[in-house]
C-alpha cells in the first residue's frame, strides 16, 4: 500500500497566528513521513491575488482545519467565506474538515458544530494546563483522519481485517485501483479536467494578466492530475538552489516532474533560457505562459510544444508529462554521474519509508531492534538507529547490483551479513512498502551499470569500474559517511607498489614470499578489497587455496564495501581457480574495535568464529589504505570520528607522551591510530606494516613522538613522499596533483621489524612537487617496488625532526623564550628555570566566538545571557530524561540557540549549570589591532589558557602586557605581536602562544614577575647589572622583529619556540632594547597613534551618516585607495604600510578583514564593527594602523642597519640578505 500527501488547509484569524504557529510544528512528523503539506494564507507571496489563491487552495485542499475561536467566529471572511466553503466541500464528500477548539467561545451553535472536533475532550487548548499536551492530542487526531483517508490501519489485527476485506472485494474495486496509474489515465477524465482548468483560468483572466495571478489555474489542474495518479503536486519547493513553481512527486516522494509559470506578457522563449543557465533540470520539465507550453523531456535540446487554447493539446500535454519514463542511459560514465546525482532523492525517499515503518510496522519494529542490538554489540555501542536505516537503504539500493555485475544471485543467501539484513528488509516489506516498485524508477541506471559491467574483461578495468561505483555511490548517498570514513579507493598502481614491495621485503629481509605458506596478512580497511584481490592474482594456483583458507584476512566497518569485498574476493578466487569457495577470511567488524580484550558477539556465530580466527593468528604483514580522516570541524554537526579506549590510550602513552608540541590534535587522526595498531598487532614477532596514507606526520610537529616511535617499533623505516599538499601549496590542484584528488598529502610507508637487524635505518623518496597524478602513478608503475627507487637515507635530529634540511644548530644554543618543562615544573620547590619566561600561554579558545565576542557590549550581553539559558534548560532537559549516556544525540543541535563544543558537553554530564555575569565581560585583542568584548567565563570559554592569571581583571590590563608568538608548526610566516589584552588563539599565527611579563594569583593578587632570575643573570652578567627585567621584555620584542633572526631561523621556528641570542656587545644590546621599547609602545597603544594624512574622496549626494557607516571595505587593485564605504574613499596609501605583516597579511588588510558587516548562517547571528557612541572611530583605526604600519617598517630597518646577524654570530656568519619583516 503507498500514501499520498494530502494537503492541509487552515483557516484562522489572524489574531490566532501564534497558535497556528505552534501546532504547525506539533504536525512536522506528518510533514517528515509525507503525510501531509500544510497550507496557510503565510504562504501567499508578494504579488499574488491573495483571495484567488487561497480560495484555490481551499478548493483543492483534503483537510481543512477550521482554528476556532472569538476572532474566527467575529471573522466574516473566515466565518462566510472558508467556514461555508468547507462545509460545502465536506458534505459533497471532496474534503473533511475538522474544527480545532483554541479559545472558550459559544461556538456549539454554528454551522460547523456538528463536525467532531479536537482536542478529543472537546476542551478548547487555551483552557488545557500544559498547551503542548491538548496541541498533541489535536496532532494525534489528525494523523488518525489522515490514516483513514490513506487507508492506513493502526493495529497488526486491523491490517489482517483489512487485507481479508480487500481479497474479499476484488473484481471492480481491484480494477478501479489498477486504472488510477499515469500510464492509464481516462482521457474522459482528462477532458473534464482541462474544462474545468479553462473555466478556472477566464475567471482569472477577467481581473489579472500576470502569472501570480494566473498560474493557480494550471496548478489546480497538474494537482488534481496528480492526485487521480496517487501522486502529489509540491508547490515551490526548493532543490539544490532553484525553487520550481512545482514538483510532481510520486508515491514515494520521488520527483516525477518539473512545472515553471510564467506571465503571458513576457518572451516564454527567454525566461526559458534564463532558467536552463541557472541549472534547471530537464528530464520532464514544463514550461507554460498559459497560451502555450513548452516541454522538455530526456534532457534533449528540442522540447515539444503545445497549444493551450486547444483542448487535445493539454490533453496530449498532460499524458506526455505524467506518462513520461526516462529512458535507459547509453553511457556508463553518465550512468554513475547522474546515479551518484539521484542517490540521495531516492535514498531519502526510502529513509522516510523506513521511518514510516517504525511508526506502523510491528513485525519491522521487532526485526529492527533485535538487529539494531547486534548492530550496537559488534560495530559500535553508540550507533544511532539513524546509522542503522542507512545501512538497510545500502542495501535495499546496491542488493541488485550484487546479483548482476557479479552473476551471483544467491550473494544475499550466502552473505552472513547479507542474510541478516535481508531478514530485516523482509520484515520491512510484511505491511506496504514493494520493494520491487520503489527500485523501479531506478532501472535505467542498473540497466546501464550491468552493461558496461558485461563488457569488462581486463582484471585493473574491472577494479577501476567497481571503484568507480562504490566511490560515486558513497559521494551521493551520505557525505557524512564519506567525511567520516575517508571515502576513497585506491588506485591499482599504488596497490601494485604495495604489494610487489611488501614481496620484496619478505624475500629480502625474511627468505619468505607472499606465497609462503604461514605467512599471513591482514588488510585492516579492506574497503572493495583491492589488496586481497591483488594478492590473489599473484599467488599461483598451487599455493593459492591454502592461502586462501588460512592466511588472508581482511576488516570492513562499513556495510556496502563488504559486500563488494566479499563478491570481489570471491569471484577473483573462482576466476582462478575454477571453483567458488566462499571467503572466509573477511569480517564484518570495526578493526580499531578489535583491540579490546573481551570477546565481542559480532553479528552472527559464523563472523563471531572468523573473527575469533583473525585474533588468533600470528599476523606477519599489514598492508592496506586505513581512513585518513581527523575529526569533525564543527560539535553541533555530531560527525565525530569513533573513540576507541584501547588504542586511543595506546596513542596516548606513546605518541602523545613522546611529543613536545603544544597542540597534539593532529594525533587524533584516524591513520594515527592504524599505525599503531599495526605496531601492536605484530606483536613481538618480525613482520612488514606497509600502508598509504596522510603523510602529515614525517615533517609536522605534532607528529615528533609518533616519529620517535616509528624508530623505535620497526628496525627500517621507508616512506615515498607523493605530495598532494594542497593546503600547504596552493598552486597545487586536488583533483589533478593529488593521487587520491583529496586535500592533504599522501605517501607510502614501508615499515619493517626484523630482530636481526639493531640499527634503525630511516630512507625517504620523494616525487617533484608539481607532478600530475597520471605522473606520479606511472613513477610508481615504473619502478615496481622499494628495489627500484633511489632512496635517500636520513638522519634524524635529537628532536625526533626527520627532514632537517634548512635548520641551524646553533639556533637551540640560544637562550629558550619559555619550555613546556619549565611551565610544568613552576609548582616544584628548588627548580630553577632555564629559561627566559617561567609560564606561557596559548591564546583563549572559545569554541563559539559567533557567541562570545563582538563589538558591541549588549549584544554581547543579549546573546551571551541567551545561550547560557539555553544550556541551563539543555542540563535540567538531560538530567530529568535521564541522564542518557549519548550526550552527542541527546543535546539540541540548532547553532541558532547553543553551539556546543566537547568541553561545554562535559560540563552538561556533570549537571555544571551557570548564570550570565556581566561582570564577565572583558576587552580582548580578536585580530591585530582588532579589538572585540569577550564574554570570558570558565565554562562557556572551551580553552581559557593561563589568562585568568595572565589578566584576572581589567585592573591588571593597565600594568601588563603579552607578547604573542605563532605555536610550533605555523604555516602562515613568523611574526609577533603585543597586547595589553587577553589574546585570542587565532590572533594572527596558527595556535598562538603568549608570553606575559607579570602573572598573578585568580583574584587578581600576587602579582609577580615572569622573566626568570636565571635568564636576569646571563643578561646582568653579559651587559652588566643595570639591566633590567623590562629591559630583558624589550629585548626580545626587538629580536624577534629583526628580518635577519626571521629569515636565518624561518624554518626553526616553524618547529619550535623562538630562541633568543645574546648579541656579543653592549651598544648593539641598548640599540635592541630601544627598538623593542619603540615598537612595544607603538602596537599597544595604536589607539592614540597620529592619524595618517590620507586623502578622502567623498559622495555629498550619501548622507554624511551613511558615508561614515562600514559595510565591508575593499582595496584597490593596486593597494593605492580604500573604498571605505558608500559614498567615502581614503587614497594616497602608503605602499611601505604592506611591508608591515603579521601571519599572511599586512596590518592594514587585517583591520580591513576584521571591521565589515557579516551574517554568520549558521546560527543567524550578525557582526557589526559600527560604533553608534563614536561613528568615525574605524575610519580613524584605518588611519592610525597606516601610521603604525610606516613607522614599524621604519624602526625595523633602523635596527636590520645597527644590528647585524655577525652581532650574535661573530664574523663567521652566513649572512642571508634576503629580509621580510
Amino acid at each position: 500500500m503507498t500514501t499520498n500527501t494530502l494537503e492541509l488547509f487552515y483557516a484562522y484569524a489572524n489574531e490566532d497566528e501564534r497558535l497556528l504557529k505552534k501546532l504547525n510544528k506539533h504536525l512536522s512528523l506528518l510533514v517528515r513521513q509525507g503525510l501531509i503539506s500544510p497550507w496557510s494564507s503565510q504562504n501567499i507571496t508578494a504579488g499574488t491575488l491573495w483571495d484567488q489563491d487561497l480560495r484555490s487552495h481551499l478548493k483543492t485542499a483534503d483537510i481543512i482545519l477550521l482554528l476556532v475561536s472569538a476572532n474566527f467566529i467575529a471573522s466574516d471572511y473566515c466565518y462566510s467565506v472558508e467556514a461555508r466553503e468547507a462545509l460545502r466541500r465536506h458534505q459533497a464528500g471532496e474534503a473533511h474538515v475538522i474544527p480545532i477548539l483554541l479559545h472558550p467561545c459559544d461556538w456549539e451553535y454554528a454551522p460547523f458544530a456538528k463536525l467532531e472536533p479536537l482536542p478529543s475532550n472537546r476542551k478548547p487548548v487555551k483552557m488545557w494546563t500544559n498547551e503542548d499536551a491538548a496541541l498533541t492530542n489535536v496532532a494525534k487526531g489528525i494523523r488518525k483522519v489522515v490514516n483513514k483517508v490513506n487507508g492506513i490501519v493502526d493495529s497488526e489485527a486491523d491490517q489482517e481485517a483489512e487485507s481479508n476485506k480487500k481479497s474479499a472485494r476484488g473484481g471492480e474495486a481491484g480494477r478501479r485501483n489498477m486504472a488510477r496509474t499515469p500510464q492509464n489515465i481516462d482521457r474522459n477524465y482528462l477532458k473534464k479536467i482541462v474544462r474545468q482548468y479553462k473555466e478556472e483560468l477566464k475567471g482569472y483572466q477577467e481581473v489579472a494578466n500576470y502569472e501570480l495571478g494566473l498560474r493557480a489555474a494550471f496548478q489546480n489542474m497538474l494537482s488534481t492530475v496528480a492526485k487521480y495518479c496517487g501522486w502529489s503536486l509540491a508547490p515551490e519547493m526548493t532543490i539544490d538552489k532553484i525553487r520550481p513553481d512545482g514538483v510532481v512527486l510520486d508515491e514515494f516522494r520521488i520527483r516525477r516532474g518539473y512545472w515553471e509559470a510564467k506571465g503571458p506578457k513576457v518572451n516564454l522563449d527567454e525566461e526559458i533560457r534564463k532558467k536552463i543557465a541557472t541549472g534547471y533540470p530537464l528530464t520532464n520539465t514544463l514550461f507554460e505562459d498559459s497560451r502555450r507550453a513548452v516541454l522538455y523531456q530526456g534532457k534533449r535540446n528540442t522540447p515539444n510544444e503545445y497549444d493551450l487554447s486547444d483542448q487535445n493539446r493539454v490533453i496530449d500535454l498532460l499524458r506526455d508529462f505524467f506518462t513520461y519514463v526516462e529512458p535507459d542511459i547509453e553511457n556508463f560514465e553518465e550512468a554513475v554521474d547522474e546515479f551518484k546525482e539521484r542517490i540521495p532523492e531516492h535514498a531519502q525517499a526510502l529513509l522516510n519509508i523506513i521511518k514510516e515503518e517504525h511508526n506502523l510496522n510491528r513485525k519491522f519494529q521487532v526485526a529492527f531492534a533485535t538487529f539494531a542490538e547486534v548492530c550496537r554489540t559488534a560495530l559500535n555501542p553508540k550507533m544511532n538507529d539513524e546509522a542503522i536505516d542507512e545501512m538497510l537503504a545500502q542495501h535495499l539500493l546496491t542488493e541488485r547490483l550484487f546479483s548482476t555485475v557479479f552473476n551471483n544471485p544467491d550473494f544475499v543467501r550466502r552473505n552472513v551479513i547479507a542474510a541478516e539484513v535481508e531478514k530485516v528488509i523482509d520484515a520491512l516489506a510484511s505491511r506496504s512498502f514493494n520493494r520491487t516498485d520503489f527500485l523501479k524508477v531506478l532501472d535505467r541506471f542498473y540497466v546501464a551499470i550491468e552493461r558496461a559491467a558485461k563488457g569488462i574483461e581486463s582484471w585493473g578495468e574491472r577494479q577501476e569500474f567497481l571503484n568507480t561505483v562504490y566511490e560515486r555511490f558513497f559521494q551521493g548517498f551520505s557525505v557524512k559517511q564519506a567525511d567520516i570514513h575517508g571515502i576513497v579507493y585506491t588506485p591499482q598502481e599504488i596497490v601494485d607498489f604495495m604489494v610487489e614491495s611488501v614481496d620484496e621485503v619478505l624475500k629480502r629481509e625474511f627468505g619468505k614470499s607472499i606465497e609462503t605458506p604461514g605467512v599471513k596478512i591482514l588488510d585492516p580497511a579492506t574497503g572493495t578489497g583491492n589488496f586481497i584481490v591483488n594478492l590473489i592474482r599473484r599467488i599461483d594456483e598451487f599455493s593459492l587455496e591454502k592461502k586462501y583458507k588460512e592466511d588472508l584476512f581482511c576488516n570492513e566497518i562499513m556495510l556496502l564495501p563488504y559486500y563488494i569485498a566479499s563478491l570481489n574476493i570471491e569471484h577473483e578466487y573462482y576466476a582462478k581457480m575454477g571453483q567458488y569457495e566462499p571467503f572466509e577470511g573477511i569480517c564484518f567488524a570495526d578493526t580499531l574495535e578489535l583491540a579490546k580484550e573481551q570477546q565481542l558477539s559480532l553479528f552472527v556465530e559464523e563472523n563471531t568464529e572468523r573473527v575469533q580466527r583473525e585474533k588468533d593468528a600470528d599476523i606477519m604483514v599489514v598492508i592496506g589504505n586505513p581512513p585518513y580522516n581527523v575529526g569533525q570541524m564543527n560539535e553541533n554537526d555530531n560527525n565525530k570520528n569513533r573513540k576507541y579506549p584501547i588504542i586511543d590510550a595506546r596513542v596516548r602513552e606513546t605518541y602523545v607522551k613522546a611529543s613536545t608540541a603544544s597542540n597534539r590534535n593532529a594525533l587524533s587522526d584516524v591513520y594515527v591510530k592504524f599505525f599503531r595498531w599495526a605496531a601492536d598487532r605484530l606483536g613481538n614477532r618480525d613482520g612488514v606494516v606497509c600502508l598509504v596514507t596522510n603523510n602529515s606526520f614525517v615533517d609536522q610537529i605534532a607528529f615528533d613522538g609518533m616519529r620517535k616511535h616509528l624508530l623505535q617499533d620497526f628496525t627500517q623505516l621507508y616512506h615515498l613522499d607523493l605530495h598532494g599538499n594542497v593546503r600547504k601549496n596552493p598552486k597545487l590542484s586536488g583533483t589533478t596533483h593529488n593521487v587520491f584528488g583529496i586535500q592533504v598529502g599522501v605517501g607510502i610507508t614501508i615499515a619493517v621489524r626484523s630482530s636481526k637487524n639493531v640499527a634503525r635505518t630511516l630512507y625517504y623518496y620523494r616525487v617533484p612537487e608539481n607532478w600530475r597524478k597520471t605522473e606520479k602513478l606511472a613513477n610508481l608503475k615504473e619502478n615496481r617496488n622499494i628495489a627500484g627507487v633511489d632512496w635517500l637515507e636520513l638522519q634524524p635530529d635529537i628532536n625526533n625532526t626527520w627532514i632537517t634540511q634548512g635548520l641551524h644548530a646553533e639556533f637551540t644554543s640560544f637562550l629558550p623564550v619559555g619550555t613546556k618543562e619549565a611551565k610544568s615544573a613552576q609548582s616544584i620547590g628548588g627548580f630553577e628555570a632555564k629559561t627566559i619566561f617561567k609560564l606561557y600561554s596559548q591564546g583563549i579558545q572559545t569554541g563559539r566566538d559567533n557567541w562570545m565576542y563582538d563589538f558591541n557590549v549588549r549584544r554581547l550581553a543579549d546573546k551571551a545571557s541567551r545561550m547560557i539559558e539555553t544550556y541551563n534548560v539543555e542540563v535540567a532537559r538531560w538530567i530529568i530524561n535521564g541522564q542518557p549516556k549519548d550526550i552527542d544525540n541527546f543535546v539540541l543541535s540548532d547553532e541558532t540557540k547553543i553551539k556546543w563544543s566537547s568541553r561545554l558537553k562535559e560540563y552538561l554530564g556533570r549537571k555544571t549549570k551557570t548564570t550570565f555575569d556581566p561582570k564577565k565581560i572583558r576587552k580582548s585583542l580578536y585580530r591585530p589591532f582588532t579589538q572585540q568584548n569577550l564574554y570570558f567565563d570558565r565554562i562557556m570559554t572551551h580553552r581559557q589558557g593561563a589568562f585568568p592569571r595572565i589578566f584576572p581583571n581589567s585592573n591588571s590590563e593597565k600594568e601588563n602586557l603579552v607578547i604573542c608568538v605563532p605555536g610550533l608548526g605555523d604555516r602562515k610566516g613568523f611574526g609577533c605581536l603585543v597586547t595589553n589584552l587577553i589574546a585570542t588563539l587565532d590572533l594572527a599565527f596558527e595556535k598562538v602562544q603568549c608570553f606575559p611579563f607579570y602573572t598573578y594569583d585568580e583574584d587578581g593578587s600576587n602579582r609577580r614577575e615572569n622573566i626568570t632570575d636565571w635568564a636576569l643573570k646571563q643578561f646582568q652578567d653579559k651587559y652588566g647589572v643595570g639591566v633590567t627585567k623590562w629591559d630583558i621584555f624589550y629585548y626580545v620584542y626587538g629580536i624577534l622583529h629583526h628580518p635577519q633572526y626571521r629569515n636565518i631561523y624561518k624554518d626553526n621556528l616553524k618547529r619550535s619556540l623562538p630562541y633568543i641570542p645574546l648579541l656579543l656587545d653592549l651598544e648593539a644590546f641598548e640599540v635592541c632594547v630601544s627598538v623593542g621599547k619603540q615598537l612595544m609602545d607603538m602596537h599597544v597603544n595604536y589607539e592614540q597613534a597620529e592619524e595618517y594624512p590620507l586623502g578622502l574622496v567623498t559622495d555629498k549626494n550619501i548622507p554624511h551618516s551613511q558615508r561614515l557607516r562600514v559595510e565591508k571595505m575593499k582595496l584597490s587593485a593596486d593597494k593605492t585607495s580604500l573604498v571605505y564605504s558608500k559614498g567615502l574613499a581614503l587614497e594616497n596609501i602608503p605602499q611601505e604600510c604592506f611591508e608591515y605583516r603579521l601571519g599572511g597579511r599586512s596590518a592594514l588588510e587585517w583591520v580591513i578583514d576584521q571591521y565589515q558587516f557579516s551574517l554568520d548562517r549558521r546560527s543567524g547571528i550578525e557582526s557589526d564593527p559600527n560604533r553608534l557612541d563614536d561613528p568615525q572611530y574605524i575610519m580613524r583605526l584605518v588611519k592610525q594602523v597606516v601610521t603604525v604600519s610606516v613607522n614599524t617598517v621604519e624602526l625595523v630597518k633602523e635596527l636590520a642597519e645597527a644590528v647585524t646577524a655577525e652581532d650574535w654570530l661573530g664574523e663567521q656568519a652566513e649572512i642571508t640578505n634576503e629580509a621580510s619583516i
